[in-house]
């Protein structure tokens, strides 16, 4: 991992942009050229390649400090991003012992947690963060645990509780979500929160979905790739703020489409948690600007017969209507008609 941390933003401005070392990381999620919804699951405890997206359970990248800012801006803007139920607070201590053993064992130059018995001592150098607490004793930290470690972990996160054979959502934090509200869906179950996704509700892929996850055991997570495209590198692209980003999509014209328009990644993982019984889910995103994806010509090429053949509901549902049109045209100057090969084309 490259440990230099980039000063940039992913709003007003927006001076993000990803480095040649990040690009080539990025977690292209396309496995053949056209793509409909499927339960796309395979095992996340195996250690993926060195410097890639999978090497580690939790993934910190170049971003990592300018990405707990905005965060911290979207909480200060509206609190309720971070939400849990009275019953999840064991579960809020479980999801801060997983995050926080996971990047003191993978990035132990970065982060420390030293533990005797209750008593914990956690430094992130990165973020200058030093507190001794007591496990368990929420009093000890300056906010409930959930919101203290995810103030340090990049990704959105939902915590779910699992009862009456269904998933529901009962806490979580999201301040860099695609389109979706957590002040709105806190409380749902599986199926509701997912009820406004076309085609796969009929295919049944969230009947399989969720079979699956009720059945997933602890120490066996799991994780699936998931996408959607956004204008500008924002990150915070929530119904609650929908007046500030909305209007980007009708601004993207031939001339800016390789800079405007990204192509958003979520490394999406499960846990199942020790005390809790609870569920996690970590949604991390990734995004790419069209200029930035065109430098590898298999994703180009790639690219552009998803996009271009996507059908119509699905291009709706994630919001692309409005530039799709513009943007398969220019991606088509880098698709040769050349085939690609099989797999999803990054390391």
């Amino acid at each position: 991992m490259n440990t230099f941390f980039k000063d940039e933003t992913f709003r007003n401005d927006f001076t993000f942009q990803n480095s040649p070392e990040a690009i080539a990381r990025f977690p292209f999620p396309f496995w053949e050229d056209k793509y409909m919804y499927s339960v796309n699951m395979e095992p996340h405890a195996k250690a993926g390649a060195p410097g890639s997206v999978y090497e580690f359970p939790i993934d910190i990248d170049e971003h990592y400090v300018s990405d707990m800012r905005d965060r911290a801006l979207v909480l200060a803007e509206d609190p309720l991003r971070c939400q849990a139920l009275p019953h999840m607070m064991s579960a809020q201590w479980d999801m801060l012992e997983l995050l926080m053993t996971s990047m003191a064992e993978a990035y132990p130059k970065l982060f420390t947690l030293n533990r005797r018995g209750d008593e914990w001592h956690w430094t992130n150098r990165p973020l200058r963060i030093e507190d001794k607490f007591h496990f368990g004793d929420a009093t000890t930290l300056p906010y409930e645990p959930m919101e203290y470690i995810t103030r340090q972990c990049q990704g959105d996160f939902a915590v779910l509780d699992q009862r009456e054979n269904n998933l529901w959502m009962d806490a979580g934090i999201a301040t860099s979500q695609a389109d979706w509200s957590l002040d709105f869906d806190i409380g749902m179950n599986f199926m509701e929160w997912h009820g406004p996704v076309p085609l796969a509700h009929e295919i049944g892929v969230f009947d399989r979905a969720l079979k699956f996850l009720l059945n997933l055991q602890q120490g066996k997570p799991v994780r699936r790739l998931n996408w959607t495209m956004t204008i500008n590198p924002r990150l915070d692209t929530s119904p609650e703020n929908y007046d500030k980003w909305g209007i980007d999509r009708g601004t993207v014209t031939p001339e800016n489409v390789g800079d405007k328009v990204h192509l958003r990644v979520e490394l999406q993982a499960l846990w199942r948690l020790p005390r809790s019984n609870a569920m996690l889910f970590s949604i991390r995103a990734y995004l790419l600007k069209m200029r930035e994806l065109v430098t590898n010509p298999d994703w180009a090429r790639r690219f552009h017969r998803v996009l271009k053949f996507l059908p119509p509901e699905l291009a709706d549902c994630k919001g692309l209507t409005r530039y799709r049109d513009v943007t398969v045209d220019w991606l088509a100057k880098y698709d040769d008609g050349k085939p690609t090969p099989m797999g999803f084309l990054f390391k």
